[in-house]
């Protein structure tokens, strides 16, 4: 899958909400392709005492739901269809997922691509002696 494919799946699962005064939700949707070839999406929960998550965060619970956990693509896009980088959270979250994942192509602004690890410099764990 070309990486415009996979910015406009993203784009078609983001549409802001109001829940109630203290949720809103959809603002930011994700996609990630994993290397098997499969697609998993998600979308932003914003709350008023931050216990939301990213979407992010929401398509790697549905590709884990999946027995899945490498990833070659993701992005993220705001309600108006741009790229938005991941956040250190996330970032971290797909960094601990797999090894492998730190090859994956993530499209940081609109049209610039980067490999995950490019954008952790300096990650802990390949100095620790860790086996994962």
């Amino acid at each position: 899958m070309n990486h415009n494919e996979l910015k406009k799946i993203a784009a078609a699962v983001t549409s802001p909400k109001v829940l109630n005064d203290f949720i809103e939700y959809g603002g930011v949707g994700a996609a990630i392709e994993t290397l098997d070839g499969n697609i998993y999406t998600g979308i932003s929960i914003d709350t008023a005492c931050s216990l939301g998550f990213c979407a992010e965060h929401a398509a790697v619970a549905e590709m884990l739901k999946h027995g899945e956990n490498r990833i070659k693509a993701f992005v993220a896009v705001d309600s108006e269809g741009n790229a938005v980088p991941p956040c250190g959270r996330c970032r971290e979250l797909i960094s601990q997922l797999s090894k492998e994942n730190l090859e994956a192509i993530v499209e940081v602004e609109n049209d610039l691509f980067v490999l995950l690890k490019e954008i952790l410099p300096y990650d802990w764990k390949s100095n620790r002696g860790r086996k994962w």
